[in-house]
C-alpha cells in the first residue's frame, strides 16, 4: 500500500507493487497524473468542492481502480483527467501533456485520438453497425484506421461475428464489448471506465471486466475504472480510494475482501 502526505500520494520504494507500476508509482508512458486538483461546482455559500487538491499518478500499462463513498469525487476526477471537465484550479497531464495549456481545438483532438472513455449508458449509435460503432472515432477524425490492430481488437473482444449487427441486436455485454473496441480503436494511451458493469448482470459484469483486464495484460492498454464493486475493483493492479474529495488511500494488489473492509471503513457505500 502507498503512503500519503495529506492529499498528496508519495510513491513507495522501488520493487513494491505500486513502486514498479501502480497508482502511487511513477507516470509510464500512457499514463496520466494530477497536481492539486480541484474542482468546486457553484458559488458562495451553495459551492460544492467535488476535489480537494487531489494529486495522484494513474500509470501506464495498469488498470486502476477507483472507489469511494457517495458524493466522494469519483467520477469528478475521471472526468478532468479525461478532458471532458475543466478542473477549477491545478494541473492535468495526459501522456506528459498538460491539458490546461491546450486550446479547444487541441483538446477535441487529443480526446478523440489518445483516450478512450467507456461510457455505463454504451452510448452506441443505433443506427449504425457495431463495425461502424467502432470505427467511428477514426470516422470522425478523417482518418483511415489501421486494419490490423482493428482486426486484433475485434479477435480479443469476440466481435468477429457481430461486426454487421446494429445495437439493438447485441446483448448487454456484446454492446458493452463494442464500446470497449471503440474506446481502443485508435489506441489511446488511457481508457476511462465509468461504473461499466452498472447496468449489466453478474456474468456479463465479469465478461467485461475480464475484458478490460485482458486489455491491459494482452494489448498493454492503460485503464482507470471508477466502481462501486469491491469485486470488480479486484480485477485492478491498485485501487484509489476517495472520500470528500481528497484521496484517503491507495491499495495494491487488491482482493475483494480487502476492498470491502476498507470501504466500510469509510464508513460508507461506494
Amino acid at each position: 500500500m502507498t503512503k500519503s502526505r495529506g492529499n498528496d500520494v508519495e510513491a513507495p520504494p522501488a520493487g513494491s507493487a505500486a513502486g514498479a507500476g501502480g497508482a502511487g508509482g511513477g507516470a509510464a508512458e500512457g499514463g496520466a497524473r494530477t497536481e492539486r486538483l480541484t474542482k468546486v461546482y457553484g458559488t458562495g455559500s451553495t459551492a460544492v468542492r467535488a476535489l480537494d487538491g487531489v494529486t495522484v499518478t494513474l500509470p501506464g500499462g495498469r488498470f486502476t481502480a477507483i472507489m469511494g463513498p457517495s458524493g466522494a469525487g469519483k467520477s469528478t476526477l475521471m472526468h478532468c483527467v479525461a478532458g471532458l471537465d475543466a478542473p477549477t484550479s491545478g494541473r492535468v497531464f495526459v501522456g506528459g501533456v498538460d491539458l490546461g495549456g491546450l486550446p479547444d481545438a487541441k483538446l477535441t483532438r487529443l480526446r478523440r485520438e489518445r483516450i478512450g472513455f467507456v461510457f455505463q449508458a454504451f452510448n452506441l449509435l443505433p443506427t449504425l453497425t457495431a463495425r461502424d460503432n467502432i470505427l467511428l472515432p477514426t470516422t470522425l477524425a478523417g482518418a483511415a484506421p489501421d486494419r490490423e490492430w482493428f482486426d486484433t481488437v475485434v479477435r480479443t473482444l469476440g466481435l468477429g461475428e457481430r461486426l454487421g449487427h446494429r445495437p439493438g441486436q447485441l446483448s448487454g455485454g456484446q454492446q458493452q464489448r463494442v464500446a470497449l473496441a471503440r474506446a481502443l480503436i485508435t489506441r489511446p494511451e488511457i481508457v476511462f471506465a465509468d461504473e461499466p458493469t452498472g447496468n449489466l448482470d453478474s456474468r456479463t459484469g465479469t465478461e467485461v471486466l475480464a475484458l478490460l483486464r485482458g486489455s491491459v495484460d494482452d494489448l498493454g492498454q492503460t485503464v482507470a475504472m471508477v466502481t462501486h464493486d469491491p469485486a470488480a475493483a479486484a480485477h485492478a493492479d491498485a485501487v484509489v480510494f476517495l472520500a470528500d474529495g481528497k484521496i484517503v488511500d491507495i491499495m495494491d494488489a487488491p482482493t475483494q475482501d480487502r476492498v470491502l473492509d476498507r470501504m466500510r471503513g469509510l464508513g460508507g457505500a461506494a
